[in-house]
């Protein structure tokens, strides 16, 4: 359906009409969990809450913009009130498969629900696996074990920089680990020996990601650095991207999403390393967008830098940062194009132990033209989010997700 000027329109309840947006850009929080899910219990994640334990743990939260869009209405955050009549659209979705990591997260906002969680290796890889490793790179591996990445070159660092072997752990969740000193092993060499693994990681052994994990500095002091890289499987199963792709929506990937979906479906990408980075490389894809185009970016360091170091402060200031540049992200949007904000999984910092959480997790939606101003019930599946992005476009979705497009904004303008 088109407007008399031609432009596309879209049927809202109540027979309002919502004009087709030019740019949508979805932002990942990457861990950004509302509350416990309902089967957390079955992952030993009862009572977790990230963005509320973070909160109480720092004395409460300043986030102006997430406040004033409604995020509040979503569970108790200290220092964020409930708006009375938010400037967004807010709900907390539900994940449907089985996990709490990234890709399953990822996969499933893109219309890919798993039955059936990643293999996960609590002790370690078989032997199987490391000796084929170790002979298709030429020499042994350190370590073979679940650990903090901080921990683990804090232990191994130095008997690397001795030996030169890489050092191989895993965690909860389902990846197979390579870090590496800079000095020691270049970059490119730790790539290859990331694909080299990702190779051999079928069947039984089929990891959701290998991740490269570079580090540099001395003993004592080592840090690791964000050339990091994953390598993920392919998705299972046709996503959202790919049917925008095909229908001639320019798909952008900011930051690791390029890896999560095995560069399936996106038109470009630039794979930042960082929060800051990531924000920059979403503004300027946004102001150079002249044909429909989605913005799909992961803000990784909530995880990676925080929340697996059970940092709550730097969670809090992590969340206070962005809330000041979302200002940004608006000002290249028109008054038809909408920023979803919302996350893959949680990893409450002051849970036990350094794993994500399974959470809920939220679903913020705002538009420069308006927006119906109201909490949504909650959604069953992540993959309402890829389905209301395919509806946006006025593409058919892909998935089992349901479109929430036409609640966003109730009442034409």
């Amino acid at each position: 359906m088109a407007d008399s000027a031609g432009d596309p329109v879209a049927e809202a309840p109540g027979g309002g009409r919502v004009p087709r947006p030019r740019k949508v850009v979805v932002v990942v929080c990457d861990s950004l969990g509302v509350g416990e899910a309902p089967d957390a219990a079955d992952y030993g994640d009862a009572g977790a809450n990230t963005i509320a334990h973070t909160a109480r743990a720092v004395g409460g939260l300043a986030l102006p913009n997430l406040g004033a869009w409604g995020i509040g209405l979503l569970t108790g955050i200290e220092g964020v009130r409930a708006a009375d009549a938010p400037a967004g659209v807010v709900a907390r979705m539900v994940e449907r498969s089985a996990g709490k990591d990234t890709t399953t997260g990822h996969w499933e906002m893109m219309g890919v629900v798993l039955d059936e969680p990643f293999p996960t290796f609590p002790d370690g890889f078989p032997a199987a696996v490391i000796d084929a490793f170790s002979r298709a790179i030429g020499k042994g591996v350190l370590g073979n074990v679940p650990a903090s990445g901080t921990e683990i070159i804090k232990q191994l660092g130095a008997e690397h920089l001795a030996t030169g072997k890489p050092i191989v752990y895993t965690s909860a969740d389902s990846v197979f680990q390579i870090a590496t000193h800079k000095r020691v092993v270049p970059l490119e060499r730790l790539y290859e020996w990331s694909e080299t693994a990702r190779r051999l990681l079928t069947g039984p052994n089929a990891v959701g990601r290998v991740i490269a994990r570079p580090f540099d500095g001395e003993p004592g002091a080592f840090q690791r650095t964000k050339e990091r890289r994953d390598y993920a499987l392919p998705p299972a199963g046709p996503t959202v991207l790919e049917a925008l792709e095909k229908a001639g929506v320019r798909t952008l990937g900011v930051g690791k999403i390029e890896d999560i979906f095995s560069g399936r479906g996106l038109s470009g990408s630039d794979h930042t390393g960082d929060n800051p980075s990531s924000l920059d490389a979403t503004v300027r894809f946004l102001r150079a967008a002249d044909a429909p185009t989605l913005v799909f970016a992961n803000l990784v360091d909530f995880d990676m830098v925080y929340g697996h170091r059970r940092d709550a402060p730097g969670y809090g200031r992590c969340l206070e940062e962005l809330d000041a540049r979302l200002p940004e992200v608006v000002a290249e949007l028109g008054d038809d194009d909408w920023v979803l904000l919302t996350a893959d999984h949680g990893c409450d910092p002051t849970a036990p132990g350094t794993d994500h959480t399974r959470e809920l997790v939220p679903m913020v939606a705002f538009s420069p033209g308006g927006t119906a101003g109201t909490r949504l019930a909650d959604r069953s599946s992540f993959a309402d989010l890829g389905a209301t992005v395919a509806d946006l476009f006025g593409v058919e979705p892909v998935g089992p997700g349901r479109s929430f497009a036409a609640e966003l904004r109730r009442q034409a303008r």
